[in-house]
């Protein structure tokens, strides 16, 4: 099983960035597939969710009305598009996946079966 996250990298305060998650090895869509991130200095925390059909989708409070995950189960992938980034959200970001559908309130606070190695990103002021 790998999950590969790809498309981080350093933009402005106000930029957009597309971060996409890339599945092999598993029936992608058995799996709800969640991103979540770490800063420096930080306990890594939830970012947003999406189950097999994809809506509704749930979000942190502190990206909702900027980030939007979705995902194409055809193609084994989930993206986060991130726009009107802020310095707050520089950190490294992970996909993860699991196998089934939990309840919508804890897609933040389930364990994930797999994880991605992460992809950087950093908003400069």
């Amino acid at each position: 099983v790998q999950l590969q996250a790809s498309g981080g990298g350093l933009v402005q305060a106000g930029d957009s960035l597309r971060l996409s998650c890339a599945a092999s090895g598993i029936t992608f869509s058995r799996y709800t597939v969640g991103w979540f991130r770490q800063a420096p200095g930080k306990e890594r925390e939830f970012v947003a969710g999406i189950r097999w059909k994809g809506k509704p989708a749930r979000y942190a409070d502190s990206v909702k009305g900027r980030f939007t995950i979705s995902r194409d189960n055809a193609k084994s992938t989930v993206v986060l598009q991130m726009n009107s980034l802020e310095p707050e959200d520089t950190a490294v970001y992970y996909c993860a996946a699991r196998l089934g559908f939990p309840v919508f309130s804890t897609l933040g606070t389930v364990n994930y079966d797999y994880w991605g190695q992460g992809t950087q990103v950093t908003v400069s002021s």
